[in-house]
């Protein structure tokens, strides 16, 4: 990846865990306070309840003139009577300053109920009932919740990473065909201007313009131009040309005329039997249309071939004897910089184009090649 990739990749990666962790974080705070509010309610019923059921027995004891028996209580509780004058007459106590908190308090990591319901029967004015069991409660679900929060957030590390992959791949299969793009174009523009640098260079120092010199000149405008042509309309293809009523023939015998040079070069003839057709579509559209056929057509044509042009009612038809399309690259062939083979260069643009002008103006496209005989493009404008 490159710095930007790693950066995007990085930015959505750090969001996802951070937005995730604080989501985590605060669903397990959450669940705390939630249980730790049950566990305080639980305990301080029970403690009520110890509290109550001894007051019950001390008053009874007191009535009935019985001695008080020692209650059964939980082992993890600690209970305590204190007598009128304060004193501990049994069990023992946390925290002696208990007189001004009648009732639920915690006092150094204890929960204390102090009930003053014995009313002074057998002597005892308070029943102290003391556990910690709520603070162990809490420290192991503390721990219990950091351990799940951190499990989560584990998960979600992978997650995050997983899903940071998916996130980035169509950004990075973009990035590499814009990468092969800008390489394509760059070599595509190189051999015209190459060719033009040499023709210009040997006619200025022989001081005579041949024919030869002239036509590799003418070629290499033409390729220029046809670069600049498609750059052009990917740049401006959502702008609005007014479609007018255009004779098919006569664009298609200027077109054919056009790439003539070019299909000299390789010995391509041009077998060409044309109707006149007309068709509502702007000229530069039509014009680019046919183009980037038939400059296909002859890209990708072998040597002392023959491309075959038609246009019959409505239907034109190119045939080329060329590489042919692989059938697996048939149906992605006309996506925007994808291309079927690296023979004779090319950026990846044309047949999206064509794609794109056909469907804009309804115009039917058919596609049928066998590889290393040939390809054959139909056009219906009906």
């Amino acid at each position: 990846m490159n710095e930007l990739e790693k950066k995007s990749f990085y930015s959505f990666l750090g969001l996802y865990i951070l937005s995730s962790f604080l989501f985590i974080v605060g669903i397990g705070y959450w669940y705390y306070k939630a249980q730790e509010n049950a566990l305080e309610n639980e305990t301080y019923y029970t403690l009520q309840h110890i509290a109550d059921v001894k007051s019950g027995e001390i008053i009874v004891a007191h009535m009935k003139h019985q001695t008080l028996k020692h209650t059964a209580i939980p082992k993890e509780i600690t209970l305590a009577l204190i007598d009128t004058q304060g004193s501990v007459v049994e069990g023992m106590l946390i925290d002696k300053n208990f007189k001004d908190k009648v009732g639920y308090f915690q006092s150094k990591g204890y929960s204390i109920f102090v009930s003053d319901a014995p009313r002074e029967h057998l002597n005892i004015a308070y029943v102290v009932v003391q556990s910690n069991t709520l603070t162990h409660k809490l420290e192991n679900l503390k721990k219990g919740v950091l351990i799940l929060i951190a499990i989560a957030s584990f998960f979600i590390v992978i997650v995050a990473w997983i899903l940071s992959a998916f996130f980035m791949r169509p950004i990075r299969q973009r990035v590499l065909q814009i990468e092969r793009f800008i390489n394509d174009i760059t070599h595509e523009l190189n051999t015209p201007i190459t060719s033009l640098f040499m023709a210009t260079n040997q006619a200025l120092k022989k001081g005579i313009y041949g024919a030869k010199t002239m036509n590799n000149i003418s070629i290499s405008t033409k390729q220029l131009y046809d670069i600049y042509r498609s750059l052009t309309y990917l740049n401006f293809s959502t702008k609005t040309e007014v479609a007018v009523a255009l004779d098919l023939k006569e664009v298609l015998q200027k077109s054919v005329e056009y790439y003539r040079g070019l299909a000299d070069i390789k010995h391509i003839k041009f077998s060409v039997s044309l109707d006149n057709s007309l068709f509502a579509i702007p000229q530069a559209q039509a014009t680019l249309l046919f183009g980037n056929l038939i400059g296909n057509a002859i890209k990708y044509s072998s040597h002392n071939s023959k491309i075959r042009i038609t246009l019959h009612d409505t239907i034109f038809v190119i045939e080329d004897e060329g590489i042919g399309i692989e059938p697996s690259q048939q149906k992605e062939i006309f996506e925007k910089f994808k291309r079927g083979t690296d023979y004779s260069g090319g950026f990846g643009v044309g047949l999206n184009i064509v794609k794109s002008i056909c469907d804009e103006y309804a115009i039917k496209i058919e596609l049928h090649s066998i590889p290393q005989e040939g390809t054959v493009f139909t056009l219906k404008f009906t």
